[in-house]
């Protein structure tokens, strides 16, 4: 990954109801005209509506990689917002993926210095927004759902700059590792271990797995191996 990446869309969003449900969401997000300051806590002008499971410093940015989305209209042609900016993402971009991006790569944008945090974990939200169960069943089983970033330097963004690679910890874990071994039903404990003490990732991830970890050590001893 030594070429830089262009930028094709910056997104915002706020808060609404979902259509069909009386829950709201800010996952349908407009792109931004011109540049747009990246503070520690996400885009100025970006809500979320649930700050338990969005935003704050370890989800200050979402990425989604904009191929994605051809390859979910071919399999789910009658979903809905299949498009950037329709998933709730605030950065979108084409040739970085899950393959080839890292738990704590350092990239460069515009004014400002970004890290990768932790994937994302879709959601029921999902779901009301592509009016289609499949989708969000397919990003989950296939680790599509794109990463989160921390903000290291504040900034100014904008589409069209550049998004370059410029930091990537020794033995980090991609994010398609990553999934790999979470969904495994009985992964190795060597191989949660690696994913949870993964340079960059953010510590609610680290203290999951290694609840993961707990649990399956007691359970080892509990039958006797």
């Amino acid at each position: 990954m030594n070429l830089p990446t262009v930028v094709d869309g910056v997104f915002v969003g706020q808060i609404a109801r979902l259509a069909g449900d009386s829950r709201s969401s800010a996952i349908a997000k407009t792109a931004v005209s011109g540049p747009r300051r990246l503070t520690t806590e996400g885009l100025e002008g970006d809500t979320q509506a649930d700050r338990r499971a969005h935003g704050g410093s370890g989800k200050a940015l979402h990425h989604f990689p904009a191929e994605h989305y051809a390859r979910l209209a071919a399999l789910f042609p009658e979903a809905r917002h299949l498009y950037p900016g329709g998933l709730g993402e605030n950065l979108s971009s084409r040739g970085l993926t899950e393959e080839n991006v890292c738990i704590g790569d350092v990239f460069r944008l515009g004014g400002a210095r970004i890290q990768v945090s932790q994937p994302r974990t879709p959601c029921w939200k999902i779901v009301q927004r592509t009016a289609w169960g499949g989708v969000a069943a397919h990003i989950g089983e296939h680790g599509l759902a794109g990463w989160y970033c921390r903000v290291l330097q504040v900034g100014e963004v904008a589409a069209g700059d550049w998004l370059e690679h410029v930091e990537r910890p020794t033995d980090a874990v991609s994010l398609a590792e990553f999934w790999r071994v979470i969904r495994s039903q009985r992964p190795p404990i060597d191989a949660l271990c690696r994913l949870a003490y993964a340079d960059g990732l953010d510590d609610a991830w680290t203290a999951k797995i290694m609840q993961r970890v707990e649990w399956l050590r007691d359970n080892a001893r509990g039958s006797g191996k």
